[in-house]
Formats: C-alpha cells, structure tokens, sequence
C-alpha cells in the first residue's frame, strides 16, 4: 500500500498544478491520463508552476496496471471522462483507499460512487483558477481555499494538501459549496468560452456583465427550490467577487473550446437546465449559453491550434 503516495487522474490545468506542488513536498506522483501528448510531455520534462521554480519529476501513464494499490486518488478529469476514470480506479485503488473528487458540475461523485462504493468516494470543491500554458507548465490563475466533507479515510490525504501549499478546510456542509461552485461556474465559464476573454473581461464589457449576473441568479434560483442553502445571500456579488479573482484565468471551458476538446457544459449548465425542468422552473439565460456553447461544435469553427496566448 502506497501511504506516501498519490494517483491524479487527469493532465490538465488543475491535475498539473496538484501534481507540481505535491511532487515539490516529496510525494511520489502518478498522472493516470489519455493526453499522448501531454503524458509524452510530463514523462520528459516534469510537471512545472509558472514562477515557483524548476519542473519535477513524475510517473505519467496511460496503463491503470501502473497505478495498482493506491491509497489516495485525486480526481481532475473532465466530467464527461468520469465513468472512465472511475472504472481505471477500480483496478487502481486499495481495498480501504479514498478518491477525492475536486471536478466541476454535478453528478461525479455518484458515478465514482456507483463503481468504487461510496465508502471509497469523498467529495470536495476548489475555487483555484489555473491555465495550462503547454503540456505539463501551468499558471496560476488565482488562489482559493480546498473545502472537504468529512471522511473517514480523508485525514491523510488532507494533510498531504495542506503541506502542498494549499490552503484546507473540512466542511460540514459540502453540498453547499459544490452548488456554491456551481453558481460561479454556471455564470464565468460559459461566457468566457463564447466570448473568449479571461475572466475579469466579464467585469469589464457591460453586456457580459449583466449576462453574467442572470445566470448567477437563474442558478441560486433553482439552489433555492432543492433547498440548498448557498454560503452567500447575494450571487451576483459572490460570482464578481471570483471573476475579480481570477481575473488573469482562463476558464476550463474557454481552453477546451480553444483546443477543440469536449466541454463540460452538460454538468455545469446542462445540470441546471435539467433540475429546474424537474421542478416546473425556468432557467432561460442558462438554456441559451447551452445551446450557444454546445453550437460552437456545430459550426466546426474550433479545430484550430490552441495558444493561451
């Protein structure tokens, strides 16, 4: 059993940033990806944080057979990737190992559930804004707390976190934050994706702005009708307050448009869409962002080569 160990599913922004500050702390890593070229990149190169200093080395793999009998599995990969990630973990994690899901949208943790058990599955949400500026180099986007539920076997691995540099927190109340998460993803991603700007651009364009304010409310609305109670009572305020944040990001969504990859859309937005229809509600602002984002694909309009820059 590999106690002093971690397994990230993922090569992404957010997978990189993990891997580098975890590596940096001596944890030996493993990226268990499907990126050829980004899996190709780490295993030269290492995995490096813009402005914190020399790359690192880590094991990436696309074979699950590498990553047999660890104790603590990250979670980063895109939600549309999570059944697949989960059937990888079954044949990764120990019997009495954790994965910990940090994913954006809704539902991840019910699939990872569903194929590992729920004993093995812990749930947790981040607001850190990362881009990836080349396979295996990224860039801080914005800083922000790592908020876990309380789980049995979490302990360990919330320590591995917090010696990694990152800034930890149990909550009692989980479901809060991930629908709190939720708002501001609803609101920033899928208008940074149509407009292609960074997040504090959003602040900047008056149109954007109050589009964004919408699908903050719309959100907080159907939050409301499921009874969920938001750590905030003004949405539209909480939504500026990270695009002011995370002003220099460029959103998840905005890079897997630019670079021609699935979006995540259908558990962000798409998520919304369908819970407000289960209770008789409308989400207009939000339907619209869906269809715009899902149209981008239509079009063929995004095979370009992608640049951050």
């Amino acid at each position: 059993m590999k106690s002093d160990s971690i397994l990230i599913l993922g090569t992404g922004a957010l997978a990189t940033l993990f891997a580098a500050r975890f590596a940096k702390t001596g944890v030996r890593v493993t990226m268990l990806g499907t990126w050829t070229e980004g899996l190709s990149a780490l295993t030269k190169k290492g995995v490096k944080v813009e402005g914190e200093g020399r790359a690192i080395h880590v094991h990436a793999t696309p074979n699950p057979a590498e990553c047999e009998g660890m104790r603590f599995a990250l979670v980063l990969v895109k939600s549309w990737q999570t059944e697949r990630a989960a059937r990888q973990l079954s044949n990764c994690l120990a019997d009495d190992g954790v994965v910990l899901t940090l994913q954006n949208g809704l539902g991840n943790d019910t699939i990872l559930s569903g194929i590992l058990g729920l004993s093995r599955v812990a749930r947790g949400v981040t607001t850190i804004g990362a881009s990836l500026l080349a396979p295996g180099v990224v860039s801080l986007g914005g800083e922000g707390p790592v908020s876990l539920e309380s789980h049995l076997r979490l302990s360990p691995l919330k320590e591995m976190i917090q010696q990694a540099g990152f800034d930890v927190n149990v909550s009692g109340n989980v479901q809060s934050l991930i629908w709190s998460k939720l708002v501001v993803s609803s609101a920033i991603n899928p208008l940074t994706a149509l407009l292609r700007v960074k997040n504090g651009e959003l602040l900047k364009q008056q149109s954007a702005r109050i589009l964004m304010g919408d699908l903050a409310r719309e959100t907080a609305a159907v939050a409301n009708l499921l009874e969920i109670t938001l750590p905030f009572t003004d949405s539209v305020a909480a939504v500026e307050e990270v695009a002011q944040h995370t002003a220099t990001n460029w959103s998840s969504m905005l890079q897997d448009v630019l670079r021609g990859s699935p979006t995540e859309i259908e558990s962000i937005n798409g998520a919304i869409i369908r819970l407000a229809e289960e209770k008789n509600h409308s989400v207009p602002v939000n339907r619209v962002v869906w269809l715009m984002v899902k149209a981008l694909y239509v079009r063929g309009n995004i095979t370009e080569l992608w640049s951050p820059h």
